[in-house]
């Protein structure tokens, strides 16, 4: 550090800010001022460390994470014996992750987790439970102080008992349930019967983000009045009796299963998510009904599904944010741009029949400050300087999909290629480096990302 400036150490650790982790590593092993700078606590407030296999960790790597005061972990094949290293080592916990146990769990394997008085948000995915995975005495324990819950791919020995029992955490703001089979025997998935979903939603009055997803399809479809439980103490009129959600996120629900006035109660969505499994053909596409009363709708997403032109003329106009996971062309462009004028995000592919979307990009939306754009097949090409007209534009992303690259990536060359930073050098220089481009897929969120929803290679 001798040839360096000589910084306050908070300018060092804002400066460190801008790092990647990666980077941070990298600079932390230059010398013993530089690693205690980047041990910094600020510099590590929203990060969640991974960690397996508890045992080979030094008391030195244990240290390290006190310094920076993490609070929220990731842990894979987590034995029963090792709880007593997370309790000792990181007592102040607020969030931790159990994925991937690769055995059978008995239930008292999470009653460890009333040991942690600040813990908030707990997820689970990928393991199989013979008993209860939530017993008496932990749903005691964190009834009030449990606010995230997430479950993905969890085999249970009684579906309807664990939804009764999270019925209990009554100050629940985020829960993601992907339904798994139950029991033993074959993968047969049964919906949430509704008096037991809408027990659930009553209960829970302060939940904001709800993320339901079923793998396997029911025989018969929803009742109309799923996602609509009804007020008590209101014979004879409807009055929605839900918590006022204002994210919602459908997983693996085909069109077949949900009525078309299935969220017309929920009107206070300000982001709505839904994940295609499978479209069958002749059927009747249901966004058209499930968007036109969803008029306060900022972010919108759809991955697969039928084509846009089913549904496009009926996008909310308050929508900001649009992310679209389905084949994309230039005529489907043009009917969105005048339904949503205040763009302001967009993440789209650009595939085979696409066009020339980088030249008509910045004429239909020119509010958009970030863009990002998976390209399929082939790489993007010269008509991508066309973004600098875009003059609210500060990011932009250029990723490729892995499993459609061109053959030359396959071989080892690297994305991007020559040619491509080329275009993205020319594209920097004629916004004056305004926009910043980023060419790889961002890191995974252990805590809300499980494998359902992860859009990573």
């Amino acid at each position: 550090m001798e040839d360096l400036p000589q910084l306050p150490p908070e300018v060092w650790v804002y400066v460190f800010s801008f790092l990647s982790v990666e980077e941070k590593h990298t600079v932390r092993t230059c010398c013993r001022y530089t690693r205690r700078l980047i041990d910094h606590s600020s510099l590590w407030r929203d990060y969640t460390v991974v960690l397996s296999d508890l045992r080979r960790y030094t008391y030195g790597f244990w240290e390290t994470l006190q310094q920076r005061k993490l609070t929220r972990v990731a842990v894979r094949h987590l034995r029963r014996k090792e709880w007593r290293r997370l309790v000792k080592f990181l007592p102040n916990l607020t969030a931790v992750v159990f994925a991937d146990g690769g055995r059978l769990y008995k239930e008292k394997y999470l009653d460890n987790l009333s040991r942690f008085p600040e813990l908030k948000d707990v997820g689970v995915r990928n393991a199989t439970w013979d008993e209860p995975m939530l017993g008496r005495s932990v749903t005691e324990q964190l009834q009030h102080r449990l606010t995230h819950l997430s479950v993905c791919s969890v085999r249970l020995p009684c579906m309807v008992q664990f939804i009764n029992t999270v019925s209990h955490l009554v100050n629940l703001r985020y829960l993601l349930f992907h339904q798994q089979g139950e029991g033993y025997g074959l993968d047969t998935v049964r919906p949430v019967p509704r008096s037991v979903f809408h027990n659930l939603l009553l209960n829970l009055k302060k939940l904001k983000h709800l993320s339901w997803g079923m793998r396997g399809e029911p025989p018969e479809p929803l009742p109309d009045d799923y996602l609509s439980p009804p007020a008590p103490g209101h014979p004879g009129v409807f009055r929605y009796g839900g918590p006022a959600l204002t994210s919602l996120e459908l997983v693996d629900y085909p069109e077949t299963i949900l009525p078309e006035n299935a969220l017309s109660s929920l009107t206070s969505l300000r982001s709505l998510t839904v994940r295609y499994r499978y479209i069958r053909e002749g059927i009747e596409c249901r966004l058209t009904s499930w968007l036109s009363p969803l008029h306060q709708l900022e972010a919108l997403t759809i991955i697969g599904g039928n084509s846009l032109a089913a549904y496009t003329t009926t996008i909310p106009s308050s929508v900001t944010r649009l992310r679209l996971r389905v084949a994309i062309t230039l005529k489907d462009m043009d009917s969105i741009a005048p339904k949503v004028p205040g763009l302001q995000h967009l993440d789209i592919e650009q595939n085979r029949s696409s066009g020339s979307l980088c030249r008509r990009i910045p004429m239909l939306f020119p509010q958009l400050r970030t863009l990002r754009i998976r390209f399929f097949r082939r790489e993007p090409e010269k008509d991508l300087l066309s973004l600098h007209r875009l003059r609210h534009l500060v990011q932009l992303e250029l990723l490729v999909e892995r499993s459609f690259i061109l053959r030359d990536y396959l071989n080892g060359h690297p994305w991007p290629s020559p040619c491509v930073q080329e275009l993205i050098n020319q594209l920097k220089e004629l916004s004056e480096n305004r926009i910043t481009v980023i060419t790889t897929m961002r890191q995974r969120n252990p805590l809300r990302e499980c494998d359902c929803v992860w859009e990573g290679d």
